[in-house]
């Protein structure tokens, strides 16, 4: 059994279109008391992305210990600041404004884990620059984009119109929509989760 510990739509939709069966089930893990208390410890944006997605897998994988159970997290850093997602439409148009003109990192980490215990991780970084737009452009973006990019802590999706932000992306396509696929469909390949063990074949 391959299970997903997040509700996020494009990790979802990543793995679906890779051909992968998987359950979901969000961990419940409270990611802001958490990010506060590793920032708190100056911990760095890479940091803090592995603890989130090392804590998001494990905390399911106690639940169903036989599964191998997928963590995730993204952490934004610009300039030694830290962006969380935002919770409304108004907070994600001043974290633009912030980012306008900017380069900002983006850490992205995914973690496996079975029986409530870490078995592999990988950690990717991409570095993105916005280019300088005005409030006539943001506003064309909010209204366009809506409310769906709460949910993403860049406030942008780089598969739609997100795209429109950016003047440089320097990283994996992947790791930017949140998940380092690649690699993590080498580690499922190697326990026999992929196209082959999907059509009962072996590899």
């Amino acid at each position: 059994m391959l299970i997903l510990a997040s509700a996020s739509p494009s990790r979802r939709q990543l793995l679906t279109n890779a051909g992968l069966d998987f359950m979901v089930e969000p961990s419940g893990v409270d990611e802001d008391e958490i990010k506060l208390s590793l920032v708190a410890e100056r911990a760095g944006a890479q940091d803090v992305a592995e603890t989130l997605a090392e804590l998001k897998a494990c905390h399911v994988s106690k639940r169903r210990p036989l599964a191998l159970v997928i963590g995730c997290d993204s952490t934004l850093a610009c300039e030694g600041r830290l962006f969380d997602k935002p919770p409304t439409l108004a907070a994600a148009r001043r974290q633009l404004r912030d980012l306008s003109g900017r380069t900002h990192e983006l850490c992205s980490s995914v973690v496996v884990a079975r029986g409530g215990a870490r078995l592999w991780h990988h950690n990717e970084r991409a570095r993105l620059t916005m280019r300088p737009f005005d409030d006539t452009f943001l506003d064309a973006y909010l209204e366009r984009a809506g409310e769906g990019i709460t949910g993403s802590v860049g406030a942008y999706h780089l598969e739609g119109v997100g795209a429109h932000l950016f003047s440089r992306i320097d990283g994996d396509y992947f790791t930017i929509l949140g998940l380092p696929l690649l690699p993590l469909l080498a580690f499922l390949a190697e326990h026999g989760i992929g196209l082959a063990a999907s059509r009962g074949t072996s590899t």
